[in-house]
């Protein structure tokens, strides 16, 4: 069991999911006890459940007022523990249908000091900063969710000195696997500390948050493909960290995601209901449930459903597990094995203003970078002969060849649901098909190319942002321009001359970017229009007190029902942080 602690409350709270009537608060405690959240004079409580000797909660408060805001105050047993002293109150607005949604997103943020040291080796933490314009700017205007795509913990490397230290007095790190994270002993420390800075964790309290995992969640090129998994799979110590990969995952990112709904159908959340509806005093442990679900989920991923939707008023989201639910068959690849998809065309409907659909991987990669992950996995199939293929496979591991682009299969299966929304063939079709996604360590905006002439009444738009801190090296930033400019017609004459490199039925462009800043990305619906804009941290004197600059805003409008081409206007030039930018 973990030691006792002075201090009730681990990590959090955290506000998770937030609808019109209902509210999920995150918890981690120090001991088994009972955790309860006031707000506006009700209180509603839960016992914690114990994973691995670690102590969680999640409350659940249920018959709130649509467009309330109240501050609210949670107790460990009898101990009050938030809000903290010189801490802002933490506060729950539960969604107005009358208000227009706003989404805040990003992937990929390192674990490190925010201090001059730290801003070297991260760069400015750009959640962070967004986080202390919030705190700080009587005239920002708060995002209705804070949308995390993946990365939000790298458990293949230790940059923080801490992390390590606490990995030695455990174990020798010269044995498997090393410096990377092995069980959930480790992977509790690592959430704790991406997420113990006052900052963050105030935010985070306050902010409504969805998450999904990428691949450093759990491991660099994770599921890449079958001969990366067999291989895998062959070590010591595999087993192990993808239990306990996907144990904290569940524990710590993917509970929040599911409305009160959806966590009584949850197979493992209804062990911690039935336990919490008997009046037991014992602690439940579910750590025997947990794990046994986790092994499951990897060997037999359709067996699990990561992926989960959210309204946003009258905008719909639908969040993509690009990573756990992939078919690596070399005989049918498919970022989305048949049962995901098969959810996913149950799921992908029109009838709403705007549909968003997260996934952590572009869906629309800079054409030049498609063409090349498409002729990739045609050569690493074995489409030019088992040499070929053995080299195009190292190729795809070493520069991480594993995009949609990469799963052409599945990649045009989506492309077609999207269509069908975009058409009008699932219901009326909104103005826009949005896709957000980070992973790739730039930013930029993408669209289909005349969507009017294919038939669509929507725009198709891609929209990324990464990093929020974990900045890419300089000369891969030459190369990711080049993919998404210079090389794109002479990718597209390579592939176009192969037979075995199908060409994408619906061609599309990167209108803006890419650029390179750590960015969080706002999108905000207008009754005439979606904007999105980029913002970053800038240091201009206290290092641990940045101040928010807008890199780019767009604003993306209706499809006129006779006119196509783009509907991006306002241009690039970056402004210091301005009225409504946060």
């Amino acid at each position: 069991m973990t030691r006792r602690s002075p201090d009730p409350l681990v990590l959090g709270p955290m506000l998770r999911h937030v609808d019109e009537t209902s509210a999920t608060v995150w918890v981690r405690t120090a001991d088994a006890a009972t955790v309860t959240v006031e707000r506006a004079g009700r209180a509603w409580s839960a016992p914690t459940f114990a994973v691995h000797g670690f102590h969680f909660a999640l409350v659940v408060l249920d018959g709130l007022l649509p467009g309330s805001d109240d501050a609210y105050a949670v107790r460990v047993d009898d101990v009050p523990v938030w809000p903290r002293p010189g801490m802002p109150v933490s506060r729950i607005r539960t969604l107005d249908p009358t208000r227009e949604p706003r989404v805040a997103f990003g992937t990929c943020r390192t674990t490190g000091s925010h201090d001059d040291a730290g801003n070297r080796a991260h760069g400015v933490d750009a959640l962070r900063s967004l986080a202390i314009s919030l705190r700080d700017d009587s005239r920002a205007i708060w995002p209705d969710l804070l949308l995390l795509l993946g990365d939000q913990v790298y458990a293949d490397t230790t940059p923080h000195p801490e992390l390590e230290e606490f990995m030695a007095a455990r174990r020798s790190l010269d044995e498997p696997p090393g410096d990377e994270i092995k069980d959930f002993v480790e992977y509790a420390e690592l959430y704790r500390l991406a997420w113990s800075d006052d900052v963050i964790r105030w935010v985070l309290s306050t902010l409504p948050s969805a998450m999904v995992f990428d691949d450093h969640d759990i491991r660099d090129d994770w599921n890449t493909s079958w001969s990366w998994r067999r291989e895998i799979r062959a070590t010591t110590w595999w087993q192990e960290r993808i239990v306990s990969g996907l144990g904290a995952y569940w524990v710590h990112q993917h509970i929040g995601n599911l409305s009160p709904a959806d966590l009584a159908q949850e197979e493992v959340w209804q062990a911690v209901a039935d336990h919490a509806a008997s009046g037991s005093t014992d602690e439940l442990d579910l750590t025997p449930a947990l794990d046994a679900v986790a092994a499951r989920a990897d060997a037999e991923p359709a067996t699990y459903r990561w992926s989960y939707t959210r309204a946003l008023g009258d905008c719909l989201l639908v969040v993509i597990d690009s990573r756990a639910a992939r078919e690596l068959r070399p005989d049918g690849r498919s970022m989305l094995d048949s049962e995901e998809m098969r959810w996913l065309d149950g799921v992908l409907r029109g009838g709403v203003r705007h549909v968003f659909v997260g996934t952590s991987l572009p869906f629309l990669l800079p054409p030049g970078l498609h063409d090349f992950e498409a002729m990739n996995e045609a050569m690493a199939q074995g489409a030019y002969g088992r040499r070929v293929a053995h080299a195009a496979e190292r190729l795809r591991r070493t520069i991480d060849l594993e995009h949609w682009a990469a799963f052409n299969e599945g990649f045009d299966e989506v492309f077609e649901l999207v269509m069908e929304v975009a058409r009008g063939e699932r219901g009326p079709a909104p103005q826009t098909v949005t896709f957000l996604s980070g992973d790739v360590h730039n930013s930029y905006l993408a669209e289909v190319t005349d969507p009017a002439g294919l038939g669509a009444r929507s725009r198709i738009v891609q929209a990324v942002c990464s990093p929020i801190r974990n900045p890419m090296p300089r000369g891969v930033r030459v190369v990711m321009s080049l993919f998404a400019r210079s090389l794109v017609r002479p990718m597209r004459f390579v592939a176009s001359r192969s037979r075995r490199v199908p060409d994408p039925a619906y061609p599309w462009t990167v209108t803006h970017g890419p650029w390179f800043d750590n960015n969080i990305a706002l999108v905000t619906v207008d009754e005439d229009a979606l904007r999105l804009a980029w913002v970053t941290g800038v240091v201009e004197g206290d290092p641990g007190r940045p101040t928010l600059r807008q890199v780019y805003a767009a604003r993306i409008e209706p499809l006129p029902t006779a006119v196509a081409g783009s509907g991006f206007v306002q241009g690039s030039t970056p402004v210091r942080n301005t009225e409504g930018v946060a």
